[in-house]
């Protein structure tokens, strides 16, 4: 899959410095405000989807599933992964740290050309950059072993097209974990999920404390998905 990743857009952007998985991290990052204020109902895209920026930011959740793939090395090491609405690319910097064979896809060219950047200034190679929509998958039918996701469910209509999406790329073993931060909302994306063949259990519950100190950490959770036995799909044949 080509590296689709775009050139740095002109945003005003700065840099974050922080310790996690055992070594130090540098993440360039857009100015989420700025964005904001330059969107408008005449950007591409808008009146489709109403894309935010939320990919600007490392969001609590990314934090905590960073330390759940650090803590499982050896069950990403040499495997086909992808990291889903990869924003920053921090996680899929993570992953193909730790060994794994690394696809970072978002929707966002901005997002991804930011993320091109961070694995330059962490010495991170070998993650593969690409745009790719959730609901029109360029990959090929169960061909990722481990796929995970930070935060990407915050509006109810993401739900049956995320399902439908991992679905498609998860090898017959294959795993996805998808953090969250306690929204109300993602219940939709797990009663959907058994429509689509898989099954969904909490992995772990860990109160994460946000990079930008605040009063409480943020009460993340970990949820893991798999195929359900027996059931037939398109990788089946």
């Amino acid at each position: 899959m080509a590296d689709s990743a775009a050139p740095v857009p002109s945003l005003s952007a700065s840099e974050l410095c922080f310790e996690a998985c055992g070594r130090s991290w540098r993440l360039r990052r857009a100015d989420l405000e700025a964005l904001w204020t330059a969107m408008s109902e005449d950007d591409p895209g808008w009146q489709e989807d109403e894309r935010l920026p939320y990919w600007a930011d490392l969001w609590p959740s990314s934090l905590a599933l960073a330390a759940w793939l650090a803590a499982r090395r050896a069950d990403i090491a040499d495997r086909a992964c992808l990291d889903v609405g990869c924003g920053l690319g921090f996680t899929a910097l993570v992953g193909q740290w730790l060994g794994g064979r690394v696809t970072g896809m978002d929707y966002d060219a901005d997002a991804l050309a930011y993320a091109r950047i961070n694995a330059e200034l962490n010495a991170v190679s070998g993650v593969t950059w690409t745009i790719m929509d959730w609901r029109a998958p360029t990959l090929e039918p169960g061909v990722i072993d481990r796929a995970w996701a930070a935060d990407i469910v915050y509006e109810q209509r993401f739900a049956a097209p995320v399902a439908a999406f991992l679905a498609h790329i998860l090898a017959t073993d294959g795993a996805a974990w998808i953090a969250e931060p306690g929204r109300a909302v993602f219940r939709a994306l797990l009663d959907e999920l058994p429509a689509h063949g898989l099954s969904f259990s909490k992995a772990c519950f860990t109160p994460t404390w946000p990079l930008t100190p605040q009063a409480v950490p943020v009460p993340v959770t970990i949820w893991e998905i798999r195929r359900r036995p027996n059931f037939k799909t398109a990788i089946d044949g």
